[in-house]
């Protein structure tokens, strides 16, 4: 009768999906630190800037709309 043998593969099974696990939690967490870093460290725009348009130039707009 032959004995009950593990594969090599069967094995390092629980292994292997924790550092895949490991590995896609690093990769998550690289990607929301970075985004975070970077939506902190915007330039900040100047808000008492502005730009109009002369009234000359100034065009109405119309809305269009289609009734059934």
């Amino acid at each position: 009768m032959k004995t009950k043998t593990f594969t090599p593969m069967g094995s390092l099974h629980p292994i292997l999906f924790f550092a895949v696990v490991y590995v896609v939690a690093l990769l998550f967490s690289i990607f929301i630190c970075s985004a975070l870093f970077y939506s902190c460290n915007t330039t900040s725009m100047d808000i008492t800037e502005t730009k109009s348009i002369p009234v000359e130039q100034a065009q109405p707009v119309v809305d269009h709309l289609a009734l059934k």
